[in-house]
């Protein structure tokens, strides 16, 4: 991966808005359980932060993925990683098959206002009794002359409270498993829509999340993207942007995780002397750092490799395994280090162990992660 001037500005930019306007909020939008996204959004696309990698004809910037790469890496700067995953939603989870597939119309209907910041959009996948399992989703989408009419129920849908439209993934057929699945943009000004409930978190607590209820909402079979029945493939490629997008703030948050703990420890005198100078931390951090740096650089590679248009779903699985777990060790050695204070939350150490423990939960678990490279290996 090569960054040039034009990166380097970019990066400035991002990260000056990272400090100004979403770091200084950030103990004021946890306690709200919310972030104003329609404003945030807004300001990002006034910045060109939103579509980079989308045709500017729907409002994208028409760069390549390794401005993708730098957006990441700042949001991961953020003092909340509720941030990096609202985010991640808008532009990475729930626009790219509309991006893709989507008819001229749709686009111009609904990824326009997604890119100007003047809607927010969320993915509509996950279900009660299906999760990892995507497969096994019961939201029915069913014909009613030139309508969709979709029953059923989605859980843990990121911007979910706030979303204009989601991209919905329902059931269009009786074809059993991953048959018969397709793609829908719903408004959430659809009668029939409704956030059920708000849902309270472990993590990520300054993103909304909402169980979502469609009773008999009816919406035109044209709001339906790229063809009907492959809903379950173009999600599959979808998971695996999301997978990609996930990885860049999560290895650029631990490298300032481990950077903070070194700076207190430093400043922590224990014993006579700082902490800094036990032997067994110092060599601990070494070996959690160049962790790290091989996640960072694995994923410059998977960038690389996108951009080239090669095969990157076994390195996306890979990397967005590694990322977890690579989290949850920093997290848990960070707060350990700072012991008791460490366990406060007036302490950064409690929200980053909360908000990163979701990464080896969401957009696939590590034990579908470690499925999924059986099976591309011939395992299964």
């Amino acid at each position: 991966m090569q960054f040039t001037a034009e990166h380097d500005a970019f990066r400035a930019s991002v990260r000056k808005f990272v400090e100004d306007r979403i770091n200084p909020n950030a103990d004021e939008w946890e306690k709200q359980g919310m972030m104003p996204l329609h404003q945030i959004f807004k300001e990002m696309s006034a910045l060109g932060m939103l579509g980079l990698e989308y045709d500017p004809t729907y409002g994208g910037q028409g760069a390549d993925h390794s401005f993708t790469t730098v957006l990441g890496e700042e949001a991961g700067r953020a003092d909340l990683a509720s941030f990096n995953l609202a985010l991640g939603v808008q532009i990475a989870m729930a626009t790219p098959s509309l991006a893709e597939v989507g008819s001229d119309e749709l686009k111009q209907e609904f990824l326009t206002p997604a890119l100007q910041g003047e809607q927010v959009c969320s993915i509509a996948v996950t279900e009660p009794d299906a999760g990892s399992d995507v497969a096994a989703i019961r939201t029915t989408a069913r014909r009613d002359g030139g309508d969709w009419v979709i029953n059923g129920s989605k859980m843990y849908i990121t911007n979910g409270v706030q979303a204009d439209w989601v991209c919905l993934l329902a059931r269009t057929s009786d074809d059993g498993g991953h048959r018969g699945m397709t793609q829908i943009v719903v408004p959430t000004s659809t009668p029939g829509f409704s956030v059920a409930r708000k849902l309270d978190k472990y993590g990520m607590r300054a993103s909304d999340t909402g169980l979502l209820s469609f009773d008999d909402v009816r919406v035109p079979v044209r709001f339906t993207i790229g063809d009907e029945g492959r809903g379950f493939q173009q999600q599959m490629h979808q998971f695996i942007v999301e997978r990609a997008w996930g990885i860049y703030p999560v290895y650029t948050a631990c490298e300032r995780a481990l950077q903070r703990t070194r700076d207190y420890a430093h400043t922590r005198n224990v014993f006579g002397g700082p902490l800094s100078k036990n032997q067994y931390l110092q060599y601990t951090y070494a070996e959690l750092a160049a962790e790290v740096d091989m996640l960072k650089h694995y994923a410059y590679t998977l960038a690389d490799t996108y951009m080239a248009g090669g095969e990157y779903t076994r390195m996306a699985t890979i990397a967005k395994l590694k990322a977890g777990r690579v989290a949850r060790q920093v997290g848990d050695w960070c707060l350990q280090v700072h012991g008791g204070i460490g366990y406060m939350e007036e302490t950064w150490t409690a929200r980053f162990v909360r908000d990163h423990r979701i990464v080896s939960i969401g957009g696939g678990a590590d034990e579908v992660m470690l499925r999924v490279l059986s099976q591309i290996d011939g395992w299964t």
